[in-house]
């Protein structure tokens, strides 16, 4: 057997467990109020690509990983079921793609989509006659 050591970083499993959450129906976005804030005015003010791992943490201890994931629910999905359904892709995907295990996946409900609200018309703007 080859020695030598394989490192997953943090940032991998949170990008492979976001990509998973997002994959989930119901799943409109991630990230609390203030992370969507953050990358909305990100977006704005042209800092860099939006961050798709926004709202998930993940902590490595050896080859065990516990992930936290907040999640935006679309209006009209049963929002228990969507975050069981997150739960378990989140859980599944890490595990398969990283082959780590997984101890735990929390997952927080910080908000719900309203039809219309994902692509949020900019006010009129009035004109000085």
């Amino acid at each position: 057997m080859v020695k030598g050591r394989i490192k997953v970083a943090d940032e991998v499993v949170e990008k492979v467990a976001a990509l998973a959450a997002l994959e989930v129906p119901g799943v409109a976005d991630l990230g609390g109020d203030l992370a969507r804030a953050v990358e909305s005015l990100r977006g704005r003010v042209g800092i860099g690509a939006r961050r798709r791992n926004q709202g998930v943490s993940a902590q490595i201890h050896e080859r065990q990983v516990a992930v936290d994931v907040t999640v935006v629910v679309e209006y009209g999905h049963v929002v228990m079921e969507v975050a069981a359904a997150v739960k378990t892709n989140v859980a599944m995907t890490v595990s398969r793609m990283l082959g780590m295990r997984v101890t735990e996946v929390n997952v927080t409900v910080d908000d719900v989509r309203l039809p219309g609200e994902d692509n949020p018309q900019p006010a009129p703007q009035d004109e000085d006659r």
